[in-house]
């Protein structure tokens, strides 16, 4: 007769090994991400639902832009979630199209701009070196390899804003001078993009852009390199259904910003929308 504890000992192992991931290697994803809000939190909810609903163990790197794609070219990187396109970063894909595959948009709406609080009177770029002064000359962006730090230095070439200088920084210090200048009611024009909690935050606008540097509405996609679908099919295929809507993103991009864990954001969001991540692993 077999001893209770033996029971015991087995019904658990069975119970922990039918949990996902237990006892099983199922290899290691490597992601890449830019330090955008968008792109934190949409990776930390990839690697989520690939850590707790699928079993595997998941890197995650920030990069910049031009580094992450230059990854996913080489194999170095699995994939990535915040391709912008057809305008963004249509340089990086058209460079390395052929070392890359693009699973398609995984949101929809989003856009690119120079943007303003609503209280500057201006409505136009074309508007904005009358106003330089008010502005101090400088407009506020983000990191240097960003695509939308080139599609501004392009705009400023257009619009000849030859009385304002791009300041490059981060996401991080676009927002933190974008509340200040916003809590002492004074002028200021960042770079911006949707989508963002800022627009939550604050009252805000895009300006109009009459040459269409920026282009029309973006698209956000995902991008993996060549041969996923065959070394980790089921990765592949996750990826390939990943997809939401920019409520969604925004939601945690708001919680991010007041100060949560973006892993614990993406936790806590998977388990409130079990029904769309369910709709990812079909």
């Amino acid at each position: 007769m077999i001893p209770f504890r033996y029971i015991v000992l087995m019904a658990l192992f069975m119970i922990l090994a039918s949990a996902p991931g237990a006892f099983a290697d199922k290899g290691k994803v490597e992601l890449a991400y830019v330090e955008w809000s968008c792109a934190t939190a949409s990776i930390n909810v990839v690697k989520a639902v690939l850590e707790e609903k699928m079993g595997y163990d998941v890197e995650i790197t920030p990069v910049s832009a031009a580094a992450m794609y230059q990854a996913i070219a080489t194999g170095d990187i699995d994939g990535m979630t915040t391709a912008w396109l057809p305008v963004t970063h249509a340089h990086y894909v058209e460079k390395m199209k052929d070392k890359l595959v693009d699973l398609g948009t995984n949101c929809e709406g989003a856009g690119i701009g120079l943007v303003v609080p609503t209280y500057v009177t201006i409505s136009s770029i074309a508007e904005m070196n009358d106003y330089a002064d008010r502005f101090k000359g400088q407009i506020t962006g983000i990191d240097p390899g960003a695509g939308i730090m080139s599609k501004t230095e392009l705009a400023m070439k257009e619009y000849k804003l030859d009385k304002f200088d791009l300041m490059e920084g981060s996401g991080g210090i676009m927002t933190a001078v974008l509340k200040d200048k916003i809590r002492n009611n004074e002028w200021v024009v960042v770079t911006g993009w949707t989508p963002h909690w800022k627009f939550a935050r604050w009252d805000l606008k895009y300006l109009d852009d009459p040459k269409g540097i920026y282009g029309g509405a973006e698209e956000i996609h995902t991008i993996v390199r060549k041969g996923l679908d065959k070394d980790m099919p089921e990765v592949y295929r996750f990826l390939d259904n990943f997809h939401w809507t920019l409520a969604d993103i925004g939601q945690i991009m708001g919680w991010n910003a007041d100060g949560a864990d973006p892993a614990d954001s993406a936790k806590k969001w998977i388990s409130e929308n079990p029904e769309k991540v369910d709709a990812w692993l079909k």
